[in-house]
């Protein structure tokens, strides 16, 4: 046990220092920006989606960073999900001249993420880098709803990712844009569309999303760029496309990840968060201060069950639960979930846990999650 007990240490550290290190001359360097206008969770899925790729190596980037000429020492930048005009407003003029700068004449990559993917486009009279081959179309509804909907790859899209082919696909979404191409280039890729029609949330017109692309990629001067609607770093058994992403947008070649990471099959259908939904969600909240850890359980496992993306989060605080079967539940959804940057709750559970057979679980599970 003595010897598992360093182990765990050493992996604690590790994980602790994400996102603080220098970049690594021997891999490929992304930037992840993490200024106003970009969600914090979704910095934090995003560098741990990109750590599934062992030659890559995340960190952080705010608009003073950008500023100050940090953009020469990274090989691609990763705006992720939040508010695309508010990470353009910090970014400002001069921070959106040097990104384009990056692209087209440095040849460098570059990855929009829902809101990113908003960012990146050509929308005329939105804020955006002006980058895309694409503009977003019914702003008027951009907060169309939430939750688990359905995408189908391309012919080219089979191309980038060849392990979704053959199965139905689906991405956690958050109010993702709806885009259509602005005009027929060479170097333009439509690689998936929207099967759902979302429309969940109120006044956002039907039949709006379906056929509309939900992920490109595009050469862009001497760059690359590659978007998407949706949110695969939040989706266990699909978060390895972002790497894939970056593999592609660097001009690095495509590797294989573990086959434990690829798990489209993990879903068959659409959950969209009605009204109704995201009443049971929250009443399902509330039920996980109740004072019988049964009870807490079965609430664990219904969040789960209609995969909801704030619900993964609510796990790490049960792992402080003062019922053991509770804390090792909320242990294993959260290896399920594959939410790495869980590891170090994981581990200071681990070494606070009374209970031997907790104990000896918990280790086992940091033990595959760190895998």
């Amino acid at each position: 046990m003595k010897k598992k007990h360093q182990l765990l240490v050493m992996i604690f550290l590790i994980v602790t220092a994400c996102g603080k290190h220098q970049p690594d001359d021997n891999k490929i360097v992304v930037g992840v920006f993490n200024g106003n206008g970009a969600g914090a969770i979704s910095v934090v899925e995003t560098i741990e989606a990109l750590k599934i790729d062992k030659d890559i190596s995340p960190l952080q980037i705010s608009a003073s960073d950008i500023q100050s000429g940090k953009l020469n020492a990274i090989d691609a930048m990763i705006f992720p999900g939040g508010s695309g005009s508010n990470q353009l407003n910090n970014i400002g003029f001069y921070g959106k001249e040097k990104i384009r700068r990056f692209v087209i004449d440095q040849g460098k990559g570059i990855v929009g993420i829902c809101a990113g993917a908003f960012l990146t486009s050509s929308t005329p009279g939105y804020p955006s880098l002006e980058i895309g081959n694409v503009k977003v179309i019914d702003r008027a509804h951009y907060a169309r709803g939430r939750g688990l909907v359905e995408f189908k790859l391309t012919g080219e899209g089979k191309k980038i990712f060849p392990e979704l082919d053959h199965n139905k696909l689906f991405c956690q979404y958050y109010d993702g844009p709806v885009m259509e191409t602005l005009l027929q280039k060479e170097n333009y890729s439509e690689l998936a569309y929207y099967v759902t029609d979302i429309h969940s949330n109120a006044g956002a017109p039907k039949e709006v999303t379906p056929g509309k692309i939900f992920l490109y990629k595009q050469k862009v001067g001497s760059g690359r760029l590659f978007a998407i609607a949706g949110h695969p770093e939040s989706t266990p058994g699909m978060r390895w496309m972002v790497p894939r992403m970056i593999r592609w947008v660097t001009n690095n070649e495509q590797v294989k990840y573990k086959a434990k990471l690829i798990k489209p099959e993990n879903y068959t259908r659409e959950i969209l968060y009605n009204k109704m939904l995201k009443i049971s969600e929250k009443e399902n909240w509330w039920k996980l201060f109740n004072t019988n850890p049964d009870s807490v359980i079965i609430s664990m496992n219904y969040l789960h069950s209609i995969y909801s993306r704030p619900a993964v989060r609510w796990n790490i605080g049960l792992l402080r639960s003062p019922f053991p079967k509770v804390r090792l539940h909320a242990a294993e959804l959260l290896k399920i979930s594959e939410y790495t940057a869980a590891l170090p709750d994981l581990i200071v559970a681990f070494e606070n846990e009374k209970d031997l057979d907790v104990k000896a679980k918990l280790s086992k599970i940091i033990e595959d999650l760190s895998d």
